[in-house]
């Protein structure tokens, strides 16, 4: 292990600032997402060994005049930490309902330059709330489908919401490997994707993001069932690498 953060910090201290970076904004971040990213504490802190992301229902502008009716957290490694293959790894309860959105992620370090999708993603969790016992793993890179290169772990039973599990992925220079709870779900390689000579990830490190979305493009948006605050736990995310 060559890098962590167990959230164990004091109740209600803000997540360590040498290894996060919180995210601000309600600008729909490229999927109309309809909430307010804010670093306050009532929307992210640390609680009882666990990262504690909440999504509000609450009217919320800022003084960018942007306005959303729900606020919620978003933060990411990025400048901080970043590293170029092995084992990211993170274990995560779930929030739940209709139009919520928790994801844990990875994306290159180079997007400013490349721009997106040519940095390459790895979405290494995924969930959307009419989906509760289904999470999706999806890399996005030059030349992919605009959905990805994406597949899905359905839990045997009961929902993920019900309680923590491990999500990961293991990163090698020709193969990308993703599980959850140890069960290896989806591989894809350079040989099997759509451009074979530009496969981002083979050429730079990524950082880590961590986030919960309320609507959007793929989940839709709340409805009358999806009840509020909702809280997305994070009991640690580790990094590893393989000797």
């Amino acid at each position: 292990m060559v890098w962590s953060d167990e959230f164990n910090g004091p109740d209600g201290s803000a997540p360590d600032a040498t290894k996060w970076a919180i995210q601000v904004g309600g600008n729909g971040w490229g999927n109309n997402e309809q909430e307010y990213y804010t670093a306050r504490s009532q929307n992210v802190q640390v609680k009882g060994g666990n990262l504690v992301i909440t999504a509000i229902k609450e009217d919320y502008t800022r003084s960018d005049g942007v306005a959303q009716h729900y606020t919620s957290a978003r933060m990411q490694t990025r400048g901080l930490f970043s590293q170029q293959y092995g084992r990211f790894e993170a274990r995560i309860k779930i929030p739940k309902g209709e139009g919520i959105w928790p994801a844990f992620w990875m994306l290159g370090n180079n997007i400013d330059a490349a721009g997106w999708p040519a940095c390459g993603e790895i979405d290494i969790m995924e969930n959307i709330g009419r989906e509760p016992n289904i999470v999706h793993g999806t890399l996005y890179a030059p030349g992919y489908p605009p959905e990805g290169y994406t597949a899905a772990y359905t839990l045997p039973s009961g929902a993920f919401s019900d309680d923590f599990h491990i999500f990961a992925v293991e990163w090698e220079p020709q193969q990308i490997r993703l599980y959850v709870d140890g069960n290896l779900y989806a591989t894809d390689t350079p040989s099997g994707s759509p451009v074979p000579s530009n496969w981002p990830f083979s050429t730079q490190p990524f950082f880590i993001l961590v986030n919960l979305a309320v609507g959007g493009n793929w989940p839709g948006n709340p409805d009358n069932t999806t009840q509020f605050p909702q809280q997305m736990l994070v009991d640690y995310v580790r990094v590893y690498q393989k000797h």
